[in-house]
């Protein structure tokens, strides 16, 4: 094998290795925004919405965080958390989040989906 060849193989190693590198980098920054979202909706949100694998909202109108995606798109509902939730069932208060709580929040409710992942006990 050819200096230049081993040299290339190598390089492509590397380049995967870097890449693999950063992926998973991302996956454990998302993983930790997504825990910082379900202390969020915990706080602000468990009274009304289910956050459990199964079972309804205490709230009847509330619906289940793991089924928003049957109402939303997920990843559309930044500009409402940041901007103020003004909709939603009849008892829900106005939230407004910071954008680093934002996007915290829809890494939790991404996770948790029916479906893509295991939601809060």
């Amino acid at each position: 094998m050819s200096v230049a060849r081993t040299a290339l193989m190598l390089s492509a190693m590397l380049a995967g290795a870097l890449i693999s590198a950063q992926a998973l980098a991302q996956d454990v920054a998302t993983d930790a925004s997504a825990d910082r979202g379900r202390d969020l909706v915990l706080k602000h949100c468990n009274r009304c919405h289910s956050l459990a694998a199964t079972g309804p909202s205490s709230e009847p109108t509330a619906p289940p965080f793991r089924d928003l995606y049957k109402r939303y798109p997920v990843e559309n509902l930044g500009e409402a958390l940041a901007e103020g939730i003004l909709v939603g069932h009849p008892q829900m208060p106005e939230f407004k989040f910071a954008p680093d709580d934002v996007t915290a929040v829809i890494d939790y409710l991404t996770r948790i989906q029916s479906g893509t992942a295991k939601p809060t006990p």
